[in-house]
């Protein structure tokens, strides 16, 4: 009898080829991508650590003050020689009184020490005439002097003989006295005179020193007035340039110190790219290699660029507080250089959208 209880063979299954189809098929794909990915990587650079960058121009009070009147608010758009802010312009106003006052009294000073040097000058002229005047009257003298002694010299002769009285021979003698007399007097008269015309003098270089030193003073008020004068115009802060105004922080009576910062007025007449590229990225980039951006703000726009500095330093040299390797433990960090990134054609209507600190991708070709 047959044993009916033998098993049955059954066939054996195919192997599906499915599986190693889609493998071979992904391995395939995900090699091209990472060539593709790495070839790319060799001859681009990129990051997303960047920002749109623009001038900003500091809004900076020169003078002390209260503030009177805040003329701008938040977000606003100024153009330059707006005012901004108007300061208590009291002081300033005082100030300005009394340089005009000083500069008043100055010059009076330099038209009393002309006046003194005009008159001492006159007098100058009037000595000098009335010592020519007794010059002469000193030769008129000296001829009387020696005609009264040749009469005296004749009428001794005489008197011996006496072919004149003693009476005539004394007036004789009187009068060659008299003339020897009167001959010194007009010498002191004019040596008197020529004194004085000596003090004149003196007073006259001592005037014109007056007048140099009232000058000088003079002119030192000038300044001084038109010091008060620019001190009294910065009471006004006017805008430096067009831009918007960013948060202004001060409130109507606060007091401001000469040389504080009281907001940042952001210039909109131009805008570009500071990317922070790593140092290990940077070597074979050089300035104008062409650049994509792409903007958070506009993520279904791509904008051209071109590299158009370097930074001397990484950015944490230029932090507040820049790291000291040279103390304390040491850990490598790898360090970010920031490059300029100029726009190519920018179109105005993106640019006056843009704000200064969106986030930015760029992408540097290095061909």
């Amino acid at each position: 009898m047959e044993n009916n209880n033998t098993p049955a063979i059954e066939p054996k299954k195919k192997k599906s080829l499915v599986f190693p189809i889609i493998l071979a098929v992904v391995i395939v794909v995900g090699g091209i991508y990472g060539y593709r990915t790495y070839s790319y990587g060799q001859i681009h650079e990129e990051t997303d650590d960047a920002q749109i960058a623009s001038n900003m121009s500091p809004v900076i009070s020169r003078v002390s003050g209260y503030v009177t009147q805040i003329k701008v608010k938040d977000n606003q758009f100024v153009k330059k020689g707006d005012t901004l802010v108007i300061l208590d312009n009291r002081d300033q106003k005082m100030a300005l009184v009394q340089a005009e006052a000083a500069l008043a009294t100055a010059k009076s000073n330099i038209s009393n020490a002309q006046a003194s040097t005009t008159a001492t000058s006159k007098s100058i002229n009037t000595s000098e005439a009335a010592v020519t005047t007794a010059n002469a009257q000193i030769e008129a003298a000296k001829v009387n002097v020696w005609k009264t002694n040749q009469d005296l010299k004749r009428y001794s002769i005489l008197v011996k003989d006496h072919s004149i009285t003693e009476q005539q021979y004394e007036q004789a003698l009187a009068a060659k006295q008299s003339a020897d007399r009167q001959l010194q007097v007009l010498v002191d008269q004019r040596n008197q005179i020529a004194q004085q015309t000596n003090v004149a003098s003196s007073q006259t270089a001592a005037s014109s020193q007056q007048i140099s030193v009232a000058g000088s003073v003079a002119k030192q008020r000038e300044v001084d007035v038109e010091n008060a004068r620019l001190n009294l115009s910065y009471t006004i802060i006017l805008a430096p340039e067009d831009g918007f105004v960013g948060k202004v922080p001060i409130q109507a009576g606060q007091y401001l110190q000469a040389g504080s910062q009281l907001f940042s007025l952001v210039k909109n007449d131009q805008k570009w790219v500071i990317a922070n590229f790593k140092e290990t990225q940077v070597d074979k980039m050089v300035e104008g290699q062409k650049v994509k951006i792409e903007i958070d703000a506009f993520p279904d726009r791509e904008f051209d660029g071109v590299v158009s500095s370097f930074s001397p330093a990484t950015g944490s040299t230029f932090s507040i507080l820049p790291p000291d390797n040279a103390s304390g433990n040491f850990v490598k960090v790898v360090q970010r250089l920031p490059v300029k990134i100029d726009f190519v054609k920018l179109d105005p209507n993106v640019a006056k959208k843009l704000r200064t600190g969106m986030n930015v991708k760029a992408e540097v070709s290095l061909k």
